[in-house]
C-alpha cells in the first residue's frame, strides 16, 4: 500500500509552486508508506547542459572530495550544489562521459539517483514530511513533477530501494504494486543492455519504459505495450522532460484518481492528495481507467 502523486502544470504561471503543491500532495500520503519517500522535480532545463543527482551514505567525507575532483578535471564549467545526503552536478553535455568517469572512479560510494537536462530525483528513508524539509522541496519550482512514499513489499527498506526509479535520461517512475514477470523481464532487459541497482520490481517497469522509448516511441505508445508485457497489480505515474503518463494494470485495483483543470493535471492515489489544489473544487475528477494510457505532453500541447 503505497502512495503516489504526480502534478503536470499547465499553466506557467504555476511553476514556481510545483515543489510546494507536490509536496504537500505527498505528505498527505504519509499513511500510506512510512518507509521511504521520494520527489522528483522536472524544473526548466538549461541550453546545453546536463544535470546529475547523486546521493552518499556518508555526504560529509564524499563530496568535498567530489566537488575537489570535479573542478580539477572540468573546472569552473561544472556547477555542484550539495543538498544534504544529495548533489546536484551541473556540467556542458560535452562534458557528461567526463563526469562518469569521475563517478565511476573517484566516488563509487556515491549513487546516482538521476540525470538529464531538466530532472532532479531526491529520495531518502523516512516519512514524506521529512524528506519533503531535508531537501527543500517546497522551494524548488519545474513544471511537473511526481512523488512516492512506500510501504516496502518486494525488497529492503534503502535509498536505493526507494521511489522514483530512474533508468534513462529525464524519465522516471513511481508504482503502486507488484508485478509477477519482473524476474523474466530483468533478464531480457539486461540481454538488451539495460543495467539495475536494485531487486525491486519497479525498476524493471522503469526500465522496460526506458528500453522503449530507446526504439524511438514516446511515453504514451511506450505505457501502451506495457499493457501487454508486464503482467500483475500496478498503477504507474511516470515523467518524461516534457511528459506525464499514467497507466493502471486490466483489474485496477490499486487506488487512483486524477483531477484535470486548463492550469494542470493531478493525480493522487487518494482525492485526499488532491482537495489543497488550486480550484480543485472545479475541476474535473475522475478515476482512470483499467488499461487506459492517459498521457500529457509539453511539447505537443497546442
Amino acid at each position: 500500500m503505497c502512495g503516489i502523486v504526480g502534478l503536470f502544470l499547465k499553466d506557467r504561471t504555476l511553476e514556481p509552486r510545483l515543489g510546494e503543491m507536490l509536496s504537500e500532495m505527498l505528505i498527505t500520503m504519509t499513511d500510506r508508506g512510512p518507509d521511504s519517500a521520494g520527489i522528483a522535480i522536472y524544473g526548466n532545463p538549461r541550453s546545453g547542459q546536463m544535470k546529475f543527482t547523486v546521493q552518499s551514505g556518508d555526504p560529509d567525507r564524499d563530496f568535498p572530495a567530489l566537488s575537489t575532483r570535479i573542478e580539477q578535471e572540468i573546472g569552473s564549467n561544472a556547477s555542484v550544489q550539495i543538498k544534504s545526503s544529495h548533489c546536484v552536478i551541473g556540467v556542458d553535455k560535452a562534458q557528461t562521459d567526463q563526469l562518469r568517469t569521475i563517478l565511476q572512479h573517484f566516488a563509487p560510494s556515491v549513487r546516482l539517483m538521476s540525470s538529464g537536462e531538466a530532472i532532479e530525483i531526491y529520495k531518502e528513508t523516512g516519512l514524506p514530511k521529512h524528506v519533503v524539509e531535508r531537501f527543500s522541496v517546497k522551494a524548488m519550482s519545474g513544471s511537473h513533477g511526481i512523488g512516492h512514499t512506500r510501504m516496502a513489499t518486494e525488497s529492503a527498506v534503502t535509498t536505493l530501494g526507494a521511489h522514483p526509479f530512474s533508468t534513462g535520461a529525464d524519465q522516471c517512475l513511481v508504482h503502486n504494486g507488484s508485478l509477477s514477470n519482473h524476474n523474466n523481464m530483468r533478464r531480457e532487459l539486461k540481454r538488451q543492455g539495460m543495467a539495475f541497482e536494485t531487486e525491486n520490481d519497479s525498476e524493471v517497469a522503469a526500465a522496460y519504459l526506458t528500453a522503449e522509448m530507446a526504439e524511438g516511441n514516446n511515453l504514451g505508445k511506450a505505457l501502451n505495450n506495457a499493457i501487454q508485457d508486464l503482467d500483475g497489480f500496478f498503477t504507474f505515474v511516470v515523467g518524461t522532460k516534457s511528459g506525464f503518463g499514467v497507466l493502471r494494470d486490466p483489474i485496477a485495483c490499486k487506488p487512483a484518481v486524477m483531477a484535470e483543470t486548463d492550469r494542470y493535471v493531478a493525480f493522487g492515489s487518494e482525492y485526499r492528495a488532491l482537495v489543497s489544489l488550486p480550484d480543485i473544487e472545479n475541476a474535473h475528477v475522475w478515476e482512470p481507467e483499467p488499461a487506459t494510457v492517459y498521457f500529457w505532453d509539453h511539447a505537443t500541447a497546442a
